[in-house]
């Protein structure tokens, strides 16, 4: 049985936090973006995620991540996937991600590597952006077509 796919609950959280922490990615700002996080579950476990922080100029991705024994099967992309149509409903002008170890993985999905400055401000705000990830990381951005 495949993994269901859905929205984060707040019970989650503290389940959520434990899968990012052992997946070695950054949690600070993550619960304030809780209403915008995604999670994949077989049963009760949480072995996938990818969250949206949401600004007027952006959304940020983050936090895509899935369990090793789940590797290979395309829960990633789908929980990518889902993150981008959740940015469009949203009305994002585009998504933004930093990373240090996937700028090979996200271009199949249209994200270009670009300069840390073409962010825009309230992206760049992000606690994730701001502080969370170091500056030598990888920024990609993936424009949205209008809704």
């Amino acid at each position: 049985m495949a993994p269901s796919i859905e929205r984060a609950r707040e019970r989650d959280t503290d389940a959520l936090l434990d899968f990012l922490r052992a997946s070695e990615l950054p949690t600070a700002g993550l619960v304030d973006h809780l209403r915008t996080t995604i999670v994949a579950r077989e049963g009760t476990k949480i072995v996938g995620s990818a969250a949206l922080e949401v600004y007027p100029d952006g959304a940020l991705l983050r936090s895509v991540a899935v369990a090793s024994e789940m590797q290979g099967r395309g829960l990633g992309s789908d929980l990518t996937r889902t993150a981008i149509r959740m940015a469009h409903d949203l009305h994002a002008p585009a998504i933004y991600l930093l990373t240090t170890t996937a700028g090979r993985y996200f271009p199949k999905f249209g994200f270009e590597r670009i300069p840390r400055a073409g962010v825009p401000a309230g992206v760049q705000r992000s606690v994730e952006f701001a502080s969370a990830c170091p500056s030598s990381a990888t920024v990609m951005r993936k424009p949205l077509e209008a809704a």
